[in-house]
């Protein structure tokens, strides 16, 4: 079967808390994984209802800090369906080892959670010479690296050092970066944004947090995304729901999701929708899950 909708982005939570202690990085818990906490089943559940096919599961950083193991021990009990996106601290000498460690329990990407709702500003540079260990690593083991850092002002810096650094290593931009775009087409004021699209290991994540960002001023969704696949192309896109750290159920984000596409053709959204996905996590692509199901 060809997978149609694969999501990059979504969260979980445990309802056991004796098992999967709440450790936030940075000490505080986000107020959504408090409010709106999904667990695997319930995720399951709800992208049977949505129709999403797959999903790589990212590591909610501001419930378990860098303790990984609720995702990694959720996603070995559904084999071709999804795969794992944790974190660890790679401002750290043994960085390079706990990537290792839970690539070996089935995750197959990292993101480095750089800043969030629960800080009061970034944590640390993507570009510090102390994660340089963990860049090698990453290219090493094959893997994508997301960020959710701004794609603006000095962080623009950090990501192009990454990106010529590190050619092999996609790097992918969570909320599609956050660009300033509120003067509206031809997004003018985001030149600079546009210029990442000169590095070809560079990758952009579509989420709902993204989407809600072009509602600003001029900009209008319809026209950015047209304006993103003309500069970057549709298989440098892929979409991630933020579930549950994004309001509304998982059909009512999708259904934004695709109403933002509606002026791209099908072939751009069926690789922002999927393509581009099984690209950045070969474990979701469909002949990996016909591997896995005649294992089992």
């Amino acid at each position: 079967m060809v997978s149609k909708l694969i999501d990059i982005h979504p969260h979980i939570v445990s309802d056991d808390m004796v098992r999967y202690p709440v450790t936030p990085i940075g000490g505080k818990r986000s107020d959504w994984s408090k409010e709106r906490a999904a667990t695997m089943e319930e995720l399951v559940a709800a992208m049977d209802e949505a129709g999403v096919d797959k999903a790589a599961i990212v590591h909610s950083s501001t419930t378990y800090g860098f303790n990984n193991d609720y995702v990694a021990d959720s996603i070995v009990e559904y084999p071709g369906r999804f795969t794992g996106v944790f974190s660890v601290n790679v401002t750290q000498p043994d960085a390079p080892e706990r990537m290792r460690y839970w690539y070996g329990r089935g995750m197959t990407g990292m993101r480095i959670y750089a800043r969030g709702s629960t800080m009061a500003k970034d944590w640390l540079s993507i570009a510090d010479p102390s994660t340089m260990p963990a860049w090698e690593c990453a290219a090493e083991l094959g893997i994508s690296v997301a960020t959710n850092v701004n794609a603006r002002d000095e962080s623009l810096g950090h990501i192009k050092t990454i990106l010529q650094r590190f050619p092999t290593v996609p790097l992918v931009i969570d909320h599609l970066g956050r660009p300033g775009i509120a003067d509206g087409p031809p997004y003018a004021a985001a030149a600079d944004y546009f210029d990442l699209a000169d590095y070809p290991n560079l990758y952009l994540k579509y989420t709902r947090s993204g989407l809600d960002s072009m509602i600003k001023g001029a900009a209008t969704p319809e026209s950015f995304m047209v304006k993103l696949v003309s500069v970057f192309g549709a298989n440098r896109i892929a979409w991630g729901s933020n579930y549950l750290s994004a309001p509304g159920t998982l059909s009512e984000i999708i259904q934004l999701a695709h109403a933002a596409c509606a002026d791209l053709t099908t072939v751009d959204r069926r690789w922002i929708f999927a393509g581009t996905a099984q690209r950045l996590y070969p474990a979701l692509a469909d002949e990996a899950s016909a591997t896995a199901a005649a294992r089992t």
